[in-house]
């Protein structure tokens, strides 16, 4: 969850008190990317709104330039000027600006600086004052779009055709941030009597020679070098012609051709078909059935085409979800779950206000009971874990009435009294919310945790957990408008940041593929990609300018997880008055085989809900769904495709009691799965903490 901070409220004349202005900014524009940003921007305008119909009718703000567009990664000065019911301008108002939501994207200040960091879009408010008389008031948004076009990314990329061969040809054209552009792609052929391509990118072979086709967009191209070979076609070949399988496994076909000769055509790229149309097959030729029954894949030469066939048996991976226990919790929302090495005692943080973390005992997790909790200086406790051998734990703190957030260390020797020792403050006292502990044979034990204020890395020493030192910085980029470092996965020694608006970051600090270490973070790839394409219905709830980033990463066998955070601007605010709230999002699935460049292959996306955080173990993938609860999904085999559509999904359970703060209303965060009894804790922001167990498959009946 993105952190937030809590406003002082709205004076008399609707505007924002300077002391939240302060608060929100404890460290210049950048500290301004937090979740409560949005219910002070949604109060702050209906307050602005009132107070711009008490005045006059024909006052009116001019704010230059009169296109609100900015470059991501650039600045843009922002000039008003306020007119009276003449037309004439009045000279002695004071015009200043103020962010009208949560600008996650960029930032403005009160002299109408906007900063942009990443594509989006920026709601501002441009307020002017005059002595006794109420204030005018103008809301009007920011687009801060891609850079020109640097570089185009062709695919497929066919390199051996057969005269009258079909392909249709996609272009991404991207910034040099690799931000995706909309430019609409020309496409040229060197030679139209070899290759053939149209404005929509369809491809024709028509006889035998060379040809180059070129993509272009803006000031960028790409070229791909394409030949067809006038062969003499004896025969084709599917391979495998016939296969059984279940749902959800994933059929690599490859085809044979050959000559009159019987020597084999190499390095030709068919057309790839199948029927009936519940499945998915890419260009490669990789196929998943998504329901059960008989399909026809078909390779596609042009004039000649081959066939195999498919039996697809349902994926039968069903099982049922019995509570095992629960332990409620009104005081604060619930925010993340740990649970000791040891399997007895689980820790949870709090949310809202939240100050502490309780230490629960699950011994017997019928029936889970709170036995001592460790109370800090913090109004919000979002994250915890502890040390592999359980005898310390971090947590972190934001919100802080002090403003000294950072962290803090506790010894957990006796894992249900654990006993603060030491903090880490310096240079993350805008908070932190989220940490990773990594015990590393060769380099020892280091924190890495985000900055709140910065969206940093920092990596910090605790091998004397007493005298905790930062040894570490890092940044995917230089600008921090809009740069948000939300989670942080470590294993195997490579990091996998969850950065937001940046997308996935891997870095090696300590795996060695890059000569990293932990205080010498080195840099292995990103996966960056269009946000605010992927949720633009969201817009429809609140209006644009919405939650929307790379919340939370998990390495699992040679696939990286990757979930959003996507909130519409009115369920956010719900979200944090404690009300039941809609969430969206996605799960990605990421093919990191090639580390250095992780490419999408699978996803996952509730109907009605989003994905916060999620936890592997063996081939069990679980997920705390938001609003859609509690999911378990198989991940064994190879992954492609829509993981529910293909019947992967194992279980599923809402996580709602009448009980609860918010009555029969998931908002279910995560889950952890604890080794020594197996059961899956589920914690859940309105109603607590939950022991869930997947039931054995029934028997059949006899």
């Amino acid at each position: 969850m993105p952190r937030r901070v809590a406003p002082d409220g709205v004076d008399s004349t609707g505007l924002m008190r300077d002391v939240f202005l302060e608060r929100v900014y404890p460290n210049g524009a950048s500290s301004v990317r937090y979740y409560r940003l949005i219910v002070a921007g949604l109060v702050c305008g209906a307050s602005l709104a009132r107070a711009q119909n008490a005045a006059a009718p024909t006052s009116r703000i001019v704010v230059t330039p009169a296109a609100h567009t900015v470059v991501a990664g650039e600045s843009l000065q922002l000039h008003a000027q306020l007119f009276d019911a003449a037309g004439k301008e009045v000279p002695n108002a004071k015009i200043t600006f103020r962010p009208a939501g949560a600008p996650f994207e960029g930032t403005v200040d009160s002299l109408g600086m906007v900063h942009s960091g990443a594509t989006g879009t920026l709601a501002v408010t441009a307020i002017a004052l005059l002595p006794g008389e109420k204030p005018v008031v103008s809301r009007f948004e920011i687009a801060m779009v891609p850079g020109p076009a640097a570089h185009i990314v062709i695919s497929p990329r066919p390199t051996r055709l057969l005269p009258g061969q079909r392909l249709r040809l996609g272009a991404a054209v991207f910034s040099s941030a690799n931000d995706q552009r909309a430019d609409r792609v020309q496409w040229t052929s060197s030679s139209p009597n070899v290759v053939r391509v149209g404005a929509d990118g369809a491809l024709q072979a028509v006889r035998a020679g060379r040809a180059t086709v070129t993509a272009t967009g803006g000031a960028a191209s790409a070229a791909l070098a394409v030949e067809v070979v006038a062969e003499n076609v004896a025969s084709i070949e599917v391979q495998p012609a016939s296969v059984e399988v279940r749902t959800g496994d994933v059929v690599r076909f490859k085809t044979v051709v050959k000559d009159a000769a019987g020597r084999e055509i190499a390095g030709l790229t068919p057309s790839w078909l199948f029927t009936p149309g519940k499945g998915i097959i890419d260009p490669d030729g990789a196929f998943v059935a998504y329901e059960p029954g008989s399909y026809q894949v078909t390779a596609n030469f042009g004039s000649r085409s081959a066939d195999a066939s498919i039996l697809a048996a349902d994926r039968d991976v069903k099982r049922p979800v019995r509570v095992v226990g629960k332990l409620l919790r009104t005081a604060f929302p619930t925010s993340e779950v740990w649970i000791h090495p040891n399997g007895n005692v689980a820790y949870l943080g709090t949310h809202l206000g939240g100050d502490r973390v309780y230490a629960v005992d699950i011994s017997n997790p019928a029936n889970p009971v709170v036995v001592d909790s460790i109370v800090v200086n913090a109004r919000e406790i979002n994250d915890m874990m502890t040390t592999p051998d359980g005898n310390y734990m971090v947590l972190t703190r934001e919100g802080a009435d002090n403003r000294k957030n950072g962290i803090v260390i506790a010894d957990t020797h006796d894992p249900l009294h654990p006993k603060q020792i030491s903090e880490f403050t310096d240079g993350v006292t805008a908070g932190v919310h989220s940490t990773f502990i990594l015990r590393q044979p060769k380099y020892g034990t280091h924190i890495f945790l985000t900055n709140d204020g910065t969206g940093a890395l920092h990596v910090i020493d605790i091998n004397d957990p007493y005298h905790p030192k930062q040894v570490a910085t890092w940044a995917p980029r230089q600008s921090e408008a809009g740069r948000m470092l939300h989670d942080i996965d470590v294993q195997d020694g490579l990091l996998y940041g969850s950065w937001w608006n940046d997308g996935l970051v891997i870095l090696d600090v300590g795996n060695g593929i890059k000569g990293g270490t932990p205080s010498s973070p080195k840099f292995v790839a990103q996966y960056k990609y269009d946000l605010n394409a992927l949720y633009r219905s969201v817009e429809q709830e609140g209006g644009k300018g919405f939650i929307r980033g790379t919340h939370t990463a998990w390495r699992y066998k040679q696939y990286v997880l990757i979930a959003d955070e996507v909130f519409g601007n009115d369920a956010a605010a719900k979200l944090f008055n404690w009300s039941p709230s809609r969430a969206h999002g996605r799960l990605q699935v990421l093919d990191v085989s090639d580390i250095e460049h992780p490419r999408p292959v699978a996803w996952y996306e509730p109907e009605y809900g989003g994905v916060h955080n999620v936890w592997v173990a063996g081939d069990t993938l679980y997920m705390g769904a938001y609003n859609a609860g509690f999911h378990a999904f198989d991940l064994s085999g190879e992954l492609r495709g829509d993981l529910k559509a293909q019947g992967r999904e194992i279980a599923e359970f809402m996580p709602t009691d009448p009980g609860a703060k918010v009555p029969n209303a998931a908002m279910t965060w995560g889950v952890v799965v604890n080794k020594k009894d197996g059961l899956a804790y589920v914690n859940d922001f309105n109603s607590g903490l939950w022991a869930l167990r997947i039931e054995p498959k029934p028997k059949p009946v006899p």
